[in-house]
């Protein structure tokens, strides 16, 4: 990366989830009705991969590969993360999130410790808590 007079800058740090999921083409369609996620790249070729943002907020989705130690939740019997999403109005996400087939978990509410937040499971497996800080 180089700046405006060509000089090579460094590049910032990223770090961006890979959620491993059985049936990866159905989880694309998932998190794009669910979170209106822009598909970034993506790859339906022996499976799928993609990478996905949530309004700049990235993250990849991937077809399990047990030969490369990739498992879904479903292999695992439950995921060892939760992805922590947040935005303007969580309430909106969370019920369009439901409404696409996720599961709540717990319901947007106004916790004490200042944010509202909730608590819902993808169709894959993997959990999610949609909220924003209160001010």
């Amino acid at each position: 990366m180089t700046d405006h007079k060509g000089n090579q800058k460094a590049m910032l740090p990223t770090l961006a989830p890979m959620l491993s999921v059985r049936n990866g083409a159905k989880a694309v369609d998932f998190y794009i009705a669910a979170f209106a996620a822009a598909v970034l790249f993506r790859v339906d070729q022996g499976g799928t991969i993609a990478h996905l943002s949530i309004d700049g907020a990235q993250f990849w989705v991937a077809d399990e590969s047990p030969a490369h130690h990739n498992f879904s939740p479903d292999s695992l019997g439950g995921s060892t993360v939760r992805l922590i999403l947040t935005v303007d109005d969580p309430d909106a996400v969370f019920q369009r999130a439901i409404a696409a087939g996720a599961t709540q978990v717990w319901p947007v509410e106004d916790q004490h410790y200042g944010w509202r937040v909730g608590r819902l499971a993808d169709p894959f497996g993997h959990h999610w808590e949609i909220g924003k800080p209160l001010r």
